[in-house]
């Protein structure tokens, strides 16, 4: 089916998981955070979508996506520090907030190149990782990221007693 593997099969699935229990978090909770079961849903399936994808090696060796799924391992693990709320002090929900939701932006890079330079089947939109309109795509995608991150952060001030560091809150 599209041209995927067995394991690309798997991997998508997993990576469609995440996507839904990510975009679920944020629109129920305002955020993605590991104490909700959606949050959980969502850093389990990411975990799980980064380790299948290093098998899959359908443009050469290793490459750009599996160092992002690198990365996005560290950014989990960093949010996963930072929702333990110590090791960041006042800072630590806003570091998890923007952590978690970067991921989700992780996610969206291989997402939109994988799907779109195989569908419209016959027609892809994209023709490869190096099509301007993709990285146009990308790119609004990341301001969309940083957008959100504020939003995220600027109610969490809200909601938060003490000011946050840089005086945002309080």
């Amino acid at each position: 089916m599209f041209g995927l593997t067995p394991l690309g099969t798997i991997h998508t699935a997993i990576s469609l998981v995440a996507l839904v229990a990510g975009f679920a978090s944020l629109v129920r909770f305002g955020e993605i955070a590991a104490r909700h079961p959606l949050g959980r849903t969502y850093v389990w399936a990411t975990v799980l979508t980064c380790l299948t994808g290093f098998g899959i090696f359908q443009r050469g060796g290793f490459g750009a996506p599996h160092a992002l799924g690198i990365l996005t391992l560290a950014v989990l693990a960093i949010a996963a520090l930072a929702g333990r709320g110590k090791l960041f002090g006042r800072a630590s929900r806003a570091i998890e907030m923007i952590a978690y939701s970067t991921t989700l932006f992780f996610h969206m890079i291989p997402g939109l190149t994988e799907t779109f330079t195989r569908v419209p089947v016959g027609a892809p939109w994209f023709t490869g990782p190096e099509d301007p309109s993709l990285q146009k795509a990308v790119g609004v995608l990341f301001v969309v990221l940083v957008i959100g991150c504020v939003l995220q952060v600027r109610g969490l001030a809200k909601r938060s007693p003490a000011p946050l560091p840089g005086g945002v809150g309080g």
